[in-house]
């Protein structure tokens, strides 16, 4: 149980140059919020010691800068903003429309996009902006043109009527769940799976990989309206220019959700072929994951679909936030600098380490490893579950999700495996050597952890796992602080 690696020394986290003016505005709003309601301001207090002390691996999320939580705290939450810049439905909304621009300036800038839309609330809701700007670009549009009105309410009540017919026919092409894909791209559960007719492509079942032949030859018998690329929980790059070709070959619209690794785009890991704003039509991200920034979302479209996209509020939007478009800025302008692309690259450096260190140590990977920033491991060779493996990790001071492997026999609750992320971990200073530490602690709490009964939830763990484990995740996390220098 000792690792046999040097372990790195820290990189600079995001805010310790200003850590004591930070430290100084959260204790005067903590004794503010606890002057109305004490129980937030001690939960708020206990969540930030409870990520302080976890080993974090979840792919979803991150630690945004003081700057950009601090940004989300200001009365730009008070405004209504309907619309879009220049065209509210409120009026005072010269702030939030300056705000707006800058946050939109910096995604365009960030990404090298024609244009950029930053009200979205979640990637859920970038990704209903997206499919409606679509549908109204390829479907209501030319339906409006053919019977010569301006929009629809001046449809007869016939003409109303085929309208919807055509929107509600329409078909979409996405990775299947088991394979990576994601729950918005089309799958029944979701809205999405409601709009569209939905078909879904795999990975082969030999390497895990996407197979762009198979692809092509599926599109070209279901030739869906839009081809969805991007992924949840698949750990190797995409090329983006075969799927814009495969795209080209059907008239399908490209759109691709890069909310997992948008920011390995922003810092350059993904170039070329891997970029996919340039070979997209639209594209849809999340803010928070791999960007670190707020929790939000963010479409990037070409001219094509700029006037539907620029319609999402409120097409199928509430009134867009403005403090969290402000945090979007600030987030978006820390990913602009230098330190930015530095961290992108270690991201991935470290999920290449990790992936090794599990390797090495007998585990089993989906595809045999990765070159992104995610790791989903095969549980199944330990005996156990995707959820009593997620337990007993969280019991031993490691925080991970369970994730559907492709051909998952435990379905996509229980699943069979659990994905890892380096994201969290990397802006904390952790390198190479303190993932393949994390690579044992992760291995050895498995290898001692056993189903309890037929039970696909309940599991056991070996006396003094949990102890000795959370014990050594201590050494690396208190080696690499969160937020170094900020005190309550």
């Amino acid at each position: 149980m000792t690792a046999d690696s040097t372990l790195s020394s820290p990189a600079a986290a995001p805010g310790a140059d200003y850590a004591d003016t930070a430290s100084a505005a959260y204790r005067a709003t903590l004794k503010v919020i606890e002057s109305v309601e004490p129980r937030i301001a001690a939960a708020t207090r206990k969540e930030l010691a409870d990520q302080r002390d976890s080993l974090k691996l979840i792919a979803s999320e991150n630690y945004a800068s003081p700057a950009v939580l601090l940004t989300m705290g200001t009365w730009l939450s008070d405004k209504y903003a309907e619309g879009t810049v220049g065209h509210r439905f409120y009026a005072g909304c010269q702030n939030v429309d300056e705000v707006e621009s800058i946050a939109a300036e910096h995604a365009r800038e960030l990404f090298g996009a024609p244009y950029a839309y930053v009200q979205p609330h979640s990637g859920i809701d970038a990704n209903l902006v997206a499919f409606w700007a679509i549908l109204a670009t390829r479907v209501e549009a030319p339906a409006l043109t053919e019977a010569g009105v301006r929009g629809v309410n001046d449809l007869s009540e016939a003409e109303w009527e085929r309208l919807r017919a055509r929107l509600g026919s329409q078909r979409l092409m996405g990775m299947s769940l088991d394979a990576g894909g994601h729950l918005t791209h089309g799958f029944r559960p979701n809205i999405s799976g409601k709009m569209f007719h939905q078909r879904s492509y795999g990975t082969d079942p030999d390497t895990g990989l996407l197979d762009y032949d198979a692809i092509a030859a599926a599109a070209r018998e279901f030739k869906p309206l839009i081809l969805v690329a991007g992924y949840s929980a698949y750990p190797r790059r995409v090329n983006f220019a075969k799927m814009r070709e495969i795209a080209d070959e059907i008239g399908a619209t490209l759109m691709v959700d890069m909310a997992h690794f948008a920011g390995l785009v922003a810092g350059k890991v993904f170039t070329g072929d891997e970029d996919p704003v340039p070979h997209a039509h639209v594209v849809t991200t999340t803010t928070h994951k791999s960007l670190r920034g707020p929790r939000g979302g963010l479409v990037l479209a070409t001219a094509e679909y700029s006037d539907a996209v620029d319609k999402g509020c409120p097409m199928v939007l509430g009134g867009p936030l403005s403090h969290v478009m402000a945090a979007k800025a600030v987030a978006m302008a820390e990913a602009r600098q230098p330190s930015f692309q530095a961290y992108a690259q270690r991201v991935a450096d470290n999920a290449k380490a990790f992936a090794e260190g599990l390797t090495r140590r007998g585990a089993r990977l989906v595809t045999g490893g990765t070159d992104n920033h995610l790791v989903l491991l095969d549980v199944q060779s330990f005996g156990v579950t995707g959820r009593q493996a997620e337990s007993a990790l969280l019991d031993s001071g490691i925080v991970t999700n369970r994730n559907a492997i492709p051909a998952d026999p435990n379905g996509a609750w229980y699943t069979s495996g659990i994905r890892f992320g380096t994201p969290a971990l990397t802006t904390r200073g952790f390198g190479p050597a303190e993932f393949d530490r994390v690579a044992e602690l992760v291995v050895e709490v498995l290898t001692n952890t056993t189903p309890d009964g037929t039970s696909k939830a309940k599991y056991k763990l070996a006396d003094n796992i949990a102890d000795w484990a959370r014990a050594a995740g201590a050494e690396l996390l208190d080696a690499n602080p969160l937020y170094p220098g900020l005190t309550l």
